[in-house]
């Protein structure tokens, strides 16, 4: 039963009395301390050992097949000695970029091999000139991209010679990494996935001995943006499709290890923070220096997106102040078109990002079956033991794997990245191209109402 409230003394009204001595007092938060010598609960992966360049003469050279045809496979691969190597590769890079802006590394003398690297950069680029696009009308992928692929295909063997391959062998093995690192013939798109195989490229001519580890700064911010400026041409040019709506990661349509790299680079930053990516003006100014800005001011000048009218309920978690500043910045199509990207912003420090990254890259791709089982084996990159054989691969219908979660039983395409059923998505790129023809070089994407 409730407590009978007090009699009031006569003449004196209850709405005058003050009850609050009456009330227990709530006990103060107990506020947990945190132990800055204590690990974090949930640490980011670390850098393994890369391990020693092999005796070429112990290679027999083949040509890269697939050998992941079901999650056996995969799980093979996961503990392999391959595996380790890849995921020492790709983040000892990463690291020996931290806190250098590109300024610092571009600076001359570079290693010869540095620049043989981006003379073949430059040669690809050339090619498109030769293999100019037509005129469809259509935002789908651009199919000169066909004549464009078989065109690079006969200067492969005279670039790796220059890069001093001799072995017919070798060349046809390592040449195949960079082949597949420019997008599909078959579907005319392009992913994270083929990204990753120019990457694959880096770490055989590595393994090759041909790529001293003292490149490796050069490698990520000099030949890598280089690779990253062509990728972006063809996608203009040719309307490349992304290989699954924005890629297995969600972070832009096309990439991924400009983000990876790039917050590397940030690390420790004095004023650039991950709020910086909205900042007009810091993306302006540093973007040349780190590769996070400047992908962001890539995916912001070719998906321009139309923001009015725009009002706090269409934008979800924000008030009208800040859609009218998104608005202004041009942030508003960030948050549509990118959601993830504009998310991570939110992040405390660019260490918590770079961690977050490196999480995402262990599990949405090294770790994801439907990505893998495109995987690329040969001797430089061996498969792991008891995973299927060569045979099996040609005897098999090379596009049909073992189900996996929501897509067992069914056929699957073997050209492509991310998307392993082959569902065809549009260029956003390629749309913004089309409607820039249609109004005089001007234009911008409206809303899907359905975002």
């Amino acid at each position: 039963m409730p407590s009978r409230m007090p009699d009031a003394e006569p003449g004196v009204s209850l709405h005058s009395l003050d009850l609050s001595a009456k009330l227990p007092r709530l006990p103060p938060p107990r506020r947990r301390r945190l132990d800055p010598t204590s690990a974090p609960s949930n640490p980011p992966p670390e850098t393994p050992a890369l391990s020693p360049v092999p005796d070429r003469q112990n290679l027999n050279f083949s040509r890269p097949i697939r050998r992941i045809l079901s999650e056996h496979d995969h799980n093979l691969f996961l503990a392999s000695p391959t595996y380790t190597l890849l995921i020492a590769f790709i983040f000892t890079l990463s690291d020996t970029v931290r806190g250098k802006p590109i300024s610092q590394i571009q600076r001359p003398p570079r290693h010869p091999v540095v620049e043989l690297l981006l003379g073949i950069l430059d040669e690809a680029e050339s090619v498109v000139a030769q293999c100019p696009p037509l005129d469809t009308g259509s935002r789908f992928g651009n199919p000169a991209f066909r004549t464009y692929l078989s065109t690079l295909e006969q200067q492969l063997d005279k670039w790796h010679t220059r890069l001093g391959i001799k072995d017919p062998a070798a060349i046809e093995e390592t040449s195949t990494y960079l082949s597949n690192s420019f997008g599909s013939s078959d579907r005319i798109d392009y992913g994270s996935g083929h990204e990753l195989n120019f990457l694959l490229w880096l770490l055989c001519l590595r393994q090759l001995s041909i790529l001293p580890d003292s490149t490796f700064p050069a490698l990520t911010l000099v030949v890598f943006p280089r690779y990253l400026t062509l990728m972006r041409k063809l996608q203009t040019t040719y309307y490349l499709e992304p290989a699954g709506s924005h890629g297995v990661w969600g972070l832009d349509d096309y990439q991924f290890l400009p983000f990876l790299f790039g917050a590397s680079q940030l690390v420790g930053h004095p004023y650039i923070t991950p709020l910086s990516i909205h900042n007009s003006l810091v993306i302006e100014e540093c973007s040349k220096d780190y590769l996070y800005l400047n992908q962001v001011e890539w995916v912001k000048s070719q998906i321009k997106v139309v923001n009015e009218p725009a009002t706090s309920a269409s934008v979800p978690g924000s008030t009208k102040e800040s859609v009218s500043t998104a608005s202004k910045d041009g942030n508003l199509g960030l948050r549509w078109h990118s959601p993830m990207l504009d998310d991570i912003s939110a992040a405390k420090s660019w260490a918590k990002i770079e961690g977050g990254l490196r999480k995402m890259f262990l599990a949405e791709v090294l770790g994801k079956l439907p990505v893998m089982q495109h995987f690329l084996f040969g001797s430089i990159l061996s498969a792991a033991e008891g995973m299927s054989p060569p045979d099996a691969v040609e005897s098999e219908s090379v596009n049909r794997v073992e189900g996996h979660e929501g897509h067992e039983g069914h056929e699957h395409k073997e050209t492509g990245w991310g998307d392993c059923c082959g569902i065809q998505v549009p260029s956003s790129v390629g749309a913004m191209q089309e409607m820039r023809k249609r109004m005089g070089g001007e234009g911008s994407l409206r809303r899907v109402p359905f975002d």
